[in-house]
């Protein structure tokens, strides 16, 4: 258009000016010619730029950047090979493209993350998000920002309340109209303690570093008075224990009904924790750990060989997740600490000392012994110690804002309605005796509340409460401390501590704790209750006019006679003639009264106001045949019944084990051979036969080396 009509004013031109029309003629097809090139050349020119920003691009290499997100998300002790990530925080990845640059005008990405076997966006367990400008923080989401020519950094943001798991990422490209997809790989979604929104956050580096990222324990044994401990291997971040512990909420998912496909409730530390608790060892055919009935335990491993959870789970896992035989109260909570830790969920093993186990009431345990001192083996058990496990998470569903520890106990244990595990139950509903809010409450507060009563038992028919001094249940709880080789005590997290205003509250505690336990005294006064309670104690030593003890004169290790002093002392202005029977006996960890090996009998006077320290002697040659695995016994001195009010006294003795020292002979260098030495000192006056000695390291072996 634009040239027609400049010829046509051009021809008019000439007319009007004819002298001058041959010059013009000449010089305005010069004109026209070079515009009429300029033009099929720009024109060729721009047809081929646009064909060239049209073309669909290309999606060529995708740079998962594992090292340095595992390194950002705390997760690098698992190894940097795979994505492994933790919710309510952003990854970041590239990805290269092969023809040219990303252009936000033409080209589009979308992106979907799976989890679980059904995968369902109504549940959660999926999800399809496009990639914009900016991450949106409250849901899935993705953004991108220019890395380098032809290549993005994309970040993708998993809600702090998305599901843990195993994703599978996907990536859909529309470009110039055309839409295709391609697979990025899998990754990996846990718990974030890091994380203000996670319900698992928890503030203190320190004891992030200490209950998520330590794979070294200790645990507490013997009895309250002499504690005991070995180191535990929890190894969480070893090879394969991550896709183990994933394969555990698998095998537990039925744990929630009607929810065994879906994965829908992995959002949720509560109930992770209620399966995994479940999984170690009740459930009925795929449990991790199998406890030994009646203490047999020819046909597996014995439960206090175990050092480490890696060799148990790894066993489980490989036996097509076959219970492993056996273990005890202590390696069932560790495993679950290992499984827990794992997962993102900040965890501790508690070790709870006077634990009872009672059938018939809740709030008393009873323990009855014959004349001669013998504890008899009835219903009720009084645990020496006992382990069980907590975690830190905040309570959502009992509206806490505010993360705290909740008490799971893995261990099956008689509930009334059959062998069951507890938990999660939070601590300080335990402390106030707030039983209805929570799962189990009554059962935990009643393992650290307990009242002791000890019997006599005359002819199997006459029962007679002993004069004696008994500790409490739940005498103290324990914990490995932040940093620190030590234990900490956490008794007061549980009850409240002697004294003035502790005392009040603590019969408070009880008192709320009663009416809930016992429904027919829910409108019952204080005094009422305090009259019940009462009645599940012995009456003390001094109402009878004497005080005893039994106290240690060494600390025995194995192969050493057991020393004695038996301190009476007479509270009466008149003298005292008693005969006393006493007894030593076997005891496992869980209370079941085994072989009694030494008798004697003992006729004590006592003058007005008069101390008389007896010493005590049972030697190697009498204990040595009987002693287990648990290494404890039990001494007994009890009043013959003739003489009038029935007087017991006891002590609950612990014989050490020899150390096994390990010396390094060179300074330990990465990747260099290092030579160690291993000694051991035979304690006994005679040969030891068929030792063999157990090696496991975390790094240095594959598997548990056994040396004979």
């Amino acid at each position: 258009m634009c040239d027609s009509l400049l010829v046509l004013n051009i021809k008019v031109t000439e007319r009007k000016l004819g002298w001058f029309a041959e010059k013009i003629s000449q010089t305005l097809l010069c004109v026209l010619l070079r515009s009429r090139y300029l033009r099929q050349y720009c024109s060729s020119d721009t047809t081929s730029t646009c064909r060239r920003k049209m073309e669909v691009i290309e999606l060529g290499e995708v740079d998962l950047n594992c090292p340095s997100n595992c390194q950002i998300h705390n997760t690098h002790f698992f190894g940097t090979d795979r994505q492994i990530i933790r919710r309510g925080q952003a990854f970041n990845f590239y990805a290269r493209f092969q023809n040219r640059e990303w252009d936000d005008s033409v080209d589009q990405a979308v992106f979907t993350v799976e989890t679980g076997l059904r995968p369902c966006e109504s549940n959660e367990t999926k999800c399809t998000f496009p990639m914009g400008k900016c991450l949106d923080q409250t849901c899935w989401s993705a953004s991108h920002k220019i890395h380098q020519p032809k290549c993005i950094n994309i970040s993708v943001f998993p809600p702090s309340n998305s599901c843990i798991g195993r994703y599978i990422l996907n990536m859909q490209i529309t470009s110039c109209g055309h839409t295709y997809q391609r697979c990025l790989g899998d990754f990996y979604v846990l718990f974030n303690p890091w994380c203000a929104d996670d319900p698992v956050y928890m503030d203190n580096q320190a004891h992030r570093e200490e209950y998520v990222l330590n794979e070294h324990g200790i645990l507490y044994e013997g009895v309250h008075k002499h504690i005991t401990s070995r180191p535990w291997h929890f190894g969480q971040f070893e090879e394969g224990i991550l896709d183990i512990c994933l394969k555990i909420l698998d095998m537990g998912a039925s744990y929630h009904h009607g929810s065994d496909r879906d994965h829908c409730w992995r959002n949720d530390p509560v109930h992770v924790s209620m399966v995994v608790n479940h999984m170690i060892s009740s459930h009925t055919t795929n449990s991790i750990i199998k406890i030994p009935e009646n203490n047999d335990y020819l046909k597996g491993t014995k439960p206090f060989s175990w050092n480490g959870s890696v060799p148990i789970l790894q066993q489980w896992y490989n036996g097509r997740c076959r219970p492993v035989r056996y273990g005890y109260c202590g390696s069932l909570a560790s495993v679950m600490c290992t499984v827990m830790r794992c997962l993102g969920i900040p965890s501790r093993v508690v070790t709870n000392f006077c634990f009872p186990c009672s059938i018939e009431n809740p709030l008393g345990i009873n323990e009855i012994f014959d004349c001669t001192g013998k504890n008899l083996c009835g219903k009720d058990k009084l645990w020496r110690y006992h382990c069980w496990n907590e975690s830190w998470m905040a309570r959502r569903d009992l509206n806490q804002c505010c993360g705290d520890w909740q008490c799971l106990d893995p261990t099956p244990l008689e509930t009334g309605r059959g062998l069951a595990c507890s938990g999660p139950t939070w601590v300080r509903s335990i402390r106030e005796g707030e039983l209805d809010m929570d799962y189990d409450g009554h059962h935990m507060f009643s393992r650290v509340n307990s009242n002791y009563v000890g019997w006599l038992s005359q002819n199997n028919a006459k029962r007679t409460k002993f004069f004696c001094d008994a500790w409490p249940c739940g005498q103290r709880l324990i914990t490995k401390s932040v940093g620190s080789e030590q234990f900490e005590d956490i008794t007061g997290a549980y009850k409240y501590e002697i004294g003035m205003i502790s005392s009040v509250k603590n019969k408070e505690a009880c008192y709320r704790a009663y009416r809930r336990i016992h429904p027919g005294y829910c409108n019952a006064s204080n005094c009422h209750i305090e009259r019940e309670l009462s009645s599940l104690k012995n009456p003390f030593l001094s109402d009878s006019g004497i005080n005893m003890r039994l106290k240690m004169a060494n600390c025995p290790m194995y192969g050493e006679d057991v020393q004695l002093h038996w301190l009476l002392e007479n509270l009466r202005n008149e003298n005292k003639n008693l005969k006393f029977n006493l007894c030593a006996q076997i005891i496992t960890y869980s209370g079941c009264p085994m072989d009694q090996f030494w008798k004697d009998s003992v006729n004590v006077t006592l003058g007005p106001r008069e101390v008389k320290k007896i010493p005590l002697c049972i030697s190697y040659s009498q204990y040595g045949p009987y002693l287990c695995d648990h290494n404890i016994m039990k001494v007994v001195a009890v009043s013959d019944p003739e003489c009038g009010e029935v007087l017991m006294v006891s002590r609950d003795i612990v014989i050490n084990r020899p150390p096994v020292i390990v010396k390094l002979l060179s300074q330990p260098r990465l990747k260099v051979p290092c030579t160690a030495e291993i000694s051991f000192c035979n304690p006994l006056q005679e040969d030891m036969k068929n030792c063999v000695m157990t090696l496991e390291g975390c790094g240095l072996f594959k598997e548990p080396m056994t040396i004979e």
